[in-house]
């Protein structure tokens, strides 16, 4: 895990029983750390995102989803390495061909908006946004071009716009107060905020 991981996030995977090894995101690589672990202790690496059966099983959000509301005019999705998106997308597009299918990354943490455009993986910089659960620097390599395939655009969004959409869905749609108009289905990710950051984000204004 990042050395910067949400303590609320540290927490709740010591909870599960897990030894975390730390790394720095703006000097280690990632997985190069996570290949000499694997290396070292003969342990079985679990990809994040860039596994089929992570985004089959990540895809399974959209199928609940469909199963609730089969009848979708759209599906909204978070885009970080790619998993999740490209798993609801794939279950979006089999149920329903001509759904728009739209992916959300922070503009500063765009590496996929950025891929779409070039027609191949950028990797960029450590990304700095409050989103931290969609801060890799590319898209995977099994992922990509899933998101190229199924993905109608990419919606780039700003801290303070995620600030709004967290204040929105915790005062007003967690209230009962939904906005009516078209079908619009959306995954939201990111239970493990900071507790300080969300009373922060909730107290702004």
């Amino acid at each position: 895990m990042p050395t910067d991981a949400p303590a609320l996030k540290v927490e709740a995977t010591r909870g599960y029983g897990a030894e975390i090894v730390f790394y720095d995101r703006l000097k280690d690589d990632r997985a190069a750390v996570a290949r000499r672990l694997v290396d070292e202790t003969g342990r079985v690496l679990v990809p994040p995102y860039d596994d089929p059966a992570i985004m089959a099983g990540q895809g399974t959000a959209a199928l609940e989803l469909f199963q609730d509301v089969p009848a979708l005019d759209a599906i909204v999705t978070p885009v970080g390495g790619g998993g999740l998106m490209a798993g609801c997308s794939t279950v979006a597009r089999s149920l329903s061909p001509g759904i728009t299918v739209v992916g959300v990354e922070a503009e500063t943490a765009n590496d996929t908006y950025l891929s779409l455009k070039k027609g191949e993986r950028v990797t960029i910089p450590p990304p700095p946004t409050i989103a931290d659960g969609i801060r890799p620097q590319s898209p995977g390599e099994l992922t990509f071009p899933i998101l190229r395939e199924n993905l109608s655009e990419v919606a780039l969004v700003s801290d303070d716009e995620i600030i709004a959409a967290v204040r929105f869905l915790a005062l007003r749609v967690l209230s009962g107060k939904l906005a009516r108009g078209a079908r619009v289905g959306v995954v939201l990710s990111g239970g493990n905020v900071d507790p300080g950051l969300l009373i922060q984000i909730l107290q702004s204004r």
